[in-house]
């Protein structure tokens, strides 16, 4: 155990990915040559954001079901390297650990993911899972384990714990998403989330109906597009910042995570907006969802240089 318990406890998806690198994305029954291959690297909504925010200097830590296959040693291990508390992952007999194939078309900046999501038991709460999350500041959770993230969010609220919620895997049934996202302080959605979930195809409207369901903070990520956020009970746009894209994955993940950390500081909400879009714009730059994901000081460099991300209120 760590001295001082995590600030942040990750309850969420955690796999292990393999990264090619391809010439073009295929048609459909077609092929192409990978021309590189890194299976080094974590991923999972949930775990890149703890590892990111560890990164970024804030104790970070997972309650986790894996398997005990070689997978699970590979994701703990690499939580292990980013310092992340790892006390509460319990390993499955027998079981099989999530991972994700990634295509990498470098020509377009583009990624596609091919997951697998281990069939592993829910967490059973014993009383060290149970005692770092009531010793947490943020619970930050996804709806990829729907049953997980809806016993730990129920926990967190008894302990007075923030709810953070990834608004990204979703369930077919949306009157579960609604749910979920109704038990998060925070909430932070992908581009898809919100017109899904609410039905509404206009994203203002789509924001504005997400928000109503009570979050403190309700954001919507959209990549270059930048990302919108109701504020005062309107929907602003900020931009992007502008970089040579390599790869995106992870980085709608690595949001979340410099998001939480400026949060926790004390920072503003634009402050936190501008933050975690420099955090993730410089993880872009590498391969994979952690590789490029930067040091304080690198982000910190970033916004020195670059001028404040544009704000527009939409109608």
């Amino acid at each position: 155990m760590q001295d001082r318990y995590p600030q942040i406890i990750g309850v969420g998806h955690c796999c292990q990915d393999s990264i090619c690198t391809i010439e073009e994305y295929p048609p459909e029954d077609g092929s192409t040559h990978i021309t590189a291959i890194d299976d080094s690297q974590g991923g999972g909504a949930v775990a890149t954001a703890m590892v990111a925010a560890a990164k970024l200097g804030v104790p970070t830590g997972m309650i986790a079901q894996l398997g005990d296959d070689a997978t699970g040693d590979q994701i703990v291990q690499d939580f292990c390297e980013y310092g992340m508390d790892v006390t509460g992952i319990r390993r499955v007999a027998g079981g099989r650990s999530s991972s994700s194939i990634v295509l990498v078309d470098p020509q377009k900046g583009t990624r596609t993911k091919f997951p697998y999501r281990d069939n592993l038991p829910v967490i059973p709460w014993e009383e060290q899972q149970q005692d770092l999350l009531r010793h947490a500041k943020v619970l930050h959770l996804d709806g990829t384990q729907y049953d997980n993230a809806v016993a730990a969010a129920a926990r967190a609220k008894e302990y007075g714990v923030i709810v953070s919620l990834d608004g990204c895997s979703m369930q077919k049934d949306h009157a579960k998403n609604r749910r979920l996202a109704a038990m998060a302080d925070i909430l932070i959605m992908n581009a898809r989330y919100p017109k899904k979930v609410s039905g509404q195809e206009d994203i203002v409207q789509a924001m504005l109906d997400m928000a109503a369901l009570g979050s403190q903070i309700v954001i919507s990520t959209a990549g270059k597009d930048g990302c919108y956020a109701v504020i005062d009970g309107r929907v602003h746009r900020f931009s992007a910042f502008s970089v040579a894209t390599v790869d995106t994955t992870g980085a709608g993940d690595v949001f979340h995570g410099a998001f939480l950390t400026a949060w926790l500081e004390g920072q503003e909400l634009r402050s936190c907006i501008r933050f975690a879009s420099a955090v993730s714009a410089l993880k872009c730059l590498k391969l994979g969802g952690r590789a490029g994901i930067p040091t304080r000081s690198e982000a910190e460099s970033l916004l020195r240089e670059a001028g404040p991300l544009q704000e527009t209120i939409l109608e």
